[in-house]
């Protein structure tokens, strides 16, 4: 049921225990662009006894690992059960349908389930006559956590779930478009995670920065933009913390002239649509063969045009607002200046006449590279189609970016679109289907300026641990 104006917010979660705060901020539902809750504002001197309880419980939270598995499955096991109680929330704050907010509870359950079973193994390099040599993975300490809005639980859990699988304690700041649902999270775990090893802090800046510099933390891990990314790395540089920084994306499709433009266009579609597009590994360009291009334009213009967009309570809405209003502005200057530029607006072009953050899902023909919204991140409901003759100047397009998150290649051919995908400087590269390479078992991460290390699998677990060497004379050999 939706969320109404003065629903109850939960404290910060800090100790197990809510953490009083002398403020508050707005928190504004992107449906009607209107306040609808306020959230606590912890203040950035409040972090020192924010930190020493995570400190505190670091000490015993690291030495007992089945512990921690059994505590991860528990987790997982409450999520599943209050998905759907707690999917209004989300919905209210970030605007998405739903079943897609209920999903993201549920996909945390998934990442706590997949790394309560996954082992970390200590790795016996030597054990002969001449001495005995093992590796051992360590926890760091006290990780700060910092989360975006586009998918506020989805991307905490991908933090949370590996950092306290490895032994870490973590304090998680979400951003303060989308303060409530992660308030949520830590209240619904406590008492099922030990006291002081997840705590949840709210605030707007400079809240999350001071979380960065300050001195008891020993990685941050950090989900946004490439700016504030770039921030937050100079911030650690001062006392050298370790940093994951999953940053933007501007995500290439490259679409040869044998694909079947009617069985791939829906897929492609949600590929760059999903989450109304906000989401860093969307398809934000396409580059398509000139031979299929214009019938491939006007079969994603189809599916726009008959897309409902709207308030994400309503259970047809398949698409909800943009999140917050300068994502919408610029969204709709960068459509702007693509019309200006020649670009034609095959479907959408405009928002909705009527309250709240909309903005008609958007196909633009007659586009190419130069132009800002094929050269920059729009991360929003837009997708430009450009025409392509020869196959290696769309790779060469496709490269030509400061960003290298992830692409897709769509053939017919899936051995020629392996052998493009291989030539595409980027993290991940999907075949016949963008972004089916992000699973929790596979590393997420991107190249250039789309961030530094990775998120899930054991290597993402590997990023919250330091290796510790342990040598000495021969053990198991007589």
């Amino acid at each position: 049921m939706p969320v109404a104006p003065g629903t109850r917010v939960p404290a910060p979660t800090v100790g197990g225990a809510d953490l009083p705060t002398r403020s508050r901020f707005d928190v504004v539902n992107p449906a009607t662009g209107r306040v609808f809750a306020q959230a606590p504002s912890v203040s950035p001197d409040q972090l020192d006894e924010v930190f020493e309880s995570a400190r505190h419980a670091f000490g015993t939270w690291r030495l007992d690992d089945a512990h921690r598995r059994e505590v991860l499955r528990s987790a997982a096991d409450v999520l599943d059960a209050r998905a759907d109680d707690l999917a209004p929330v989300l919905t209210a704050e970030q605007g998405k349908p739903l079943r897609e907010a209920a999903a993201e509870f549920r996909t945390a359950a998934a990442w706590l389930r997949y790394y309560a079973e996954i082992e970390v193994a200590r790795e016996v390099v030597k054990d002969d006559h001449t001495g005995f040599e093992e590796i051992v993975r360590r926890p760091l300490g006290v990780v700060s956590a910092i989360t975006p809005w586009n998918f506020p639980i989805t991307l905490a859990m991908w933090k949370i779930a590996p950092a306290l699988r490895a032994g870490n304690t973590i304090v998680v700041k979400p951003s303060p478009y989308t303060p409530l649902a992660t308030l949520a999270l830590g209240e619904v775990l406590r008492g099922v995670v030990p006291d002081g090893v997840l705590n949840v802090v709210t605030g707007p800046d400079p809240l999350g920065a001071t979380m960065v510099s300050h001195p008891i933390p020993r990685k941050v891990s950090f989900t946004g933009s490439t700016a504030v990314g770039r921030k937050v790395a100079m911030g650690a540089a001062s006392d050298l913390k370790r940093v994951t920084l999953e940053l933007g994306g501007n995500d290439p499709a490259i679409v040869l002239g044998d694909v079947d433009v009617a069985e791939i266009a829906p897929r492609l579609f949600w590929g760059a649509f999903g989450n109304n597009g906000q989401i860093c590994l969307a398809v934000k360009r396409v580059y398509a063969h000139e031979s299929i291009q214009p019938r491939l334009v006007e079969a994603l213009a189809e599916i726009a045009r008959n897309v409902r967009v709207g308030d994400g309570t309503d259970p047809d809405v398949r698409l909800g607002p943009v999140n917050n209003r300068p994502q919408f502005d610029r969204v709709r200057d960068l459509v702007t200046d693509a019309v200006g530029h020649g670009a034609r607006v095959a479907a959408g072009g405009s928002a909705l006449d009527r309250d709240g953050y909309f903005y008609r899902p958007t196909i633009l023909d007659r586009v190419s590279d130069g132009v800002r919204v094929v050269d920059e991140e729009q991360f929003g409901p837009v997708l430009p189609v450009i025409a392509f003759t020869d196959e290696a100047d769309a790779v060469t397009s496709a490269n030509r970016s400061e960003y290298g998150l992830t692409a897709s290649v769509w053939s017919a051919d899936v051995d020629h679109a392996a052998a493009l995908a291989e030539q595409l400087d980027t993290g991940q590269v999907a075949i016949n289907q963008h972004g089916r390479g992000v699973q929790v078992h596979l590393p997420f991460g991107g190249r250039k300026w789309s961030g530094i290390g990775v998120e899930n699998g054991p290597w993402g677990l590997h990023g919250f641990t330091d290796l510790h060497v342990i040598a000495g004379p021969p053990r198991s050999v007589a």
